[in-house]
């Protein structure tokens, strides 16, 4: 059986600390980083520079949203940081946003190929033999967004959070630093 745990929150919630936490004990884990370089901007670098001080050094490292070989493989345990930019990474990579303004008049190749990378992606960590720790943001809180790009990104988000947490063994919740259980 997995064992899964998805970690839900806002914007600089902690939920990024959380997850260490839960795998802090782990001599050995591999980190998988899903947000890219975004080479030359600095406020992406100092994020970035933060997380890898606060991570043990035993721990590895893999900068990919491939996530599905890493759930198919046994190993260590996993810490996935995050699954919002993974979607917003996958969502370019099948370029959705070049059919949104067809997107009105039925589905696309781009959302199709899209619905089929979340559908692939919960198939294996529903199935997974390792222990893995994913974050991810909690978009749908807030106002409705005036902008079909930002609607349909909070729309798909709120959707892989919902399969990933029916799929997951715990769903924390973070907000302000503190995590709780959600039942």
């Amino acid at each position: 059986m997995s064992d899964t745990t998805l970690v839900l929150g806002g914007a600089r919630s902690g939920k990024s600390i959380a997850a260490e936490r839960l795998l802090s004990h782990e001599p050995d884990v591999l980190y998988v980083a899903t947000g890219g370089s975004d080479s030359g901007n600095a406020e992406w670098a100092t994020r970035v520079a933060k997380h890898q001080a606060r991570r043990p050094s035993s721990w590895g490292l893999a900068e990919t949203i491939d996530l599905v070989p890493l759930l198919e493989d046994s190993g260590p345990p996993l810490l996935i940081d995050c699954l919002t930019l993974w979607l917003s990474r996958t969502m370019d990579a099948v370029d959705v946003w070049s059919d949104l303004s067809t997107s009105a008049s039925g589905p696309t190749a781009a959302m199709a190929e899209l619905d089929n990378r979340i559908a692939a992606l919960t198939a294996a960590w529903s199935a997974t033999s390792r222990r893995v720790v994913a974050v991810s943001n909690d978009v749908g809180s807030g106002i409705v967004p005036a902008d079909p790009g930002t609607r349909l990104f909070r729309d798909l988000m709120g959707r892989l959070n919902t399969t990933i947490s029916l799929a997951s063994t715990q769903v924390l919740w973070t907000i302000a630093g503190r995590t709780l259980p959600l039942t």
